[in-house]
């Protein structure tokens, strides 16, 4: 019987022993998984996934109020409540988008009359002038808004870009600085790029001298066609001090006096943005001069009737650098062509530099040719011009722009003022 007892006795003593060993163990296990859970997690965190965290953050940034729930907000020009602490407002607002800042960080604003031009020949010039500045934004990845809507009723021709200026300050609170050109006005440097470095404490860029602003007292001393504009406060406070001299105002006919008194080369009574603009210059210099650089290193607008005649020679000498770089010969995708290029062509303006700054400006391709008087929809162009100088002009500078963007495609234009092109043969412009 001990045996047997002694044998059940044993087993019986034994499975208490063998529970608790797996029950020890098993809650070893558990805290070794959970401490090494644990120190993992610290040690590398868990990130969700990028789709899980721009849902996370678009639930939760779409709900969030921001300026554009003010139902006091306006785009017009003439709102009789201005936008304040704008500054403030876009940068709450880029919190809450962090994806937009991989948008590019300028806007160019051009646009023309809603309705067709009287000339048929006119709306072709328009859309190659559309074509040039669409190309030059693919180019460089700036965004394009092309506009026909007139914004403001009582702010037509050169006023109409104040307000669409203004709206697009609004809508688009991630672009750092908007570019208005002119749909007169054509790209014919391809390959420049604005150096916004330079405008760093600046809100306003355009082509000008300060001689003849505040010595001459010249209405040609700026031209207002083409400018770069920064998104901020400042900026808001000018166009709507600007706009008050335009013919939206009641004193309207009274500025235009003040301005011919102003200005003794102004040649119209009316008042006109650019005349405005130096008049800002001149009397409220305190307010605004320090914000507004005047740029003539380079054409950020170019007179048409003093660049047109040179476009054939200038071309000849880019051919002439090209014979002599091999690189800039070299074959490339676009955007690497003209990025590249870009760079050669530097190196190779900074070793000719003999002739200074002047000497250099005359070599370089202009960047912006401003067919200024020309009014190529109305065909009511200035009288010291003909209508057929015009014309050509325009095409000769939009068939040198388009030359060099039929470059990376492997084509360019017969003659400045042929429609037809020819293929280029390889390593083109060398000697085949």
């Amino acid at each position: 019987m001990t045996p047997e007892y002694s044998s059940k006795s044993s087993l019986r003593s034994s499975n208490p022993c063998f529970f608790a060993d797996c029950i020890i163990f098993s809650a070893g296990a558990t805290t070794a998984v959970l401490l090494f859970w644990t120190f993992s997690s610290i040690l590398h965190p868990i990130i969700p996934s990028p789709i899980l965290t721009n849902q996370l953050h678009h639930q939760s940034s779409s709900d969030l109020p921001t300026f554009y729930d003010d139902p006091s907000l306006s785009y017009s020009v003439s709102n009789p409540h201005p936008i304040s602490d704008w500054d403030n407002k876009r940068r709450r607002w880029l919190r809450l988008h962090p994806s937009i800042f991989r948008q590019p960080s300028i806007l160019m604003l051009t646009g023309s009359q809603p309705s067709p031009c009287p000339n048929p020949k006119s709306d072709h010039l328009l859309l190659r002038l559309f074509k040039n500045k669409a190309d030059y934004c693919r180019l460089h990845s700036i965004d394009l808004f092309y506009n026909t809507a007139l914004l403001h009723p009582s702010m037509p021709s050169f006023w109409a870009k104040i307000p669409l200026v203004r709206a697009a300050m609004i809508a688009r609170p991630e672009i750092e600085w908007l570019w208005w050109v002119d749909s007169d006005a054509a790209i014919t440097d391809m390959e420049f790029e604005l150096p916004l470095r330079r405008y760093e404490s600046h809100n306003l860029v355009v082509h000008g001298w300060p001689d003849l602003i505040y010595n001459n007292r010249s209405w040609t001393a700026l031209n207002a066609g083409v400018l770069l504009i920064r998104n901020c406060q400042w900026s808001l406070d000018l166009l709507s001090r600007w706009a008050r001299l335009g013919p939206q105002d009641p004193d309207y006919q009274r500025w235009g006096q003040i301005l011919r008194a102003e200005l003794p080369d102004k040649l119209f009574p009316d008042s006109d943005d650019q005349s405005a603009l130096i008049y800002l210059l001149l009397r409220e210099k305190g307010k605004w001069g320090e914000k507004i650089y005047l740029e003539s290193e380079y054409y950020l607008e170019g007179y048409w009737a003093e660049i047109v005649g040179k476009l054939k020679g200038v071309a000849e000498m880019y051919l002439e650098m090209e014979r002599e770089e091999k690189g800039l010969r070299r074959r490339r995708s676009e955007k690497v062509m003209v990025a590249e290029n870009r760079k050669m062509r530097e190196k190779w303006f900074r070793a000719e530099a003999e002739g200074g700054e002047l000497g250099r400006q005359q070599r370089r391709r202009p960047f912006i040719t401003h067919f200024t008087g020309c009014q190529p929809c109305s065909g009511e162009h200035n009288n010291i011009y003909s209508g057929e100088s015009c014309y050509e002009g325009m095409v000769k500078a939009l068939s040198f722009a388009d030359d060099q963007v039929l470059r990376a495609y492997g084509f360019r234009h017969r003659d400045l003022l042929n429609e037809s092109v020819v293929e280029l043969h390889f390593d083109f412009p060398a000697v085949s």
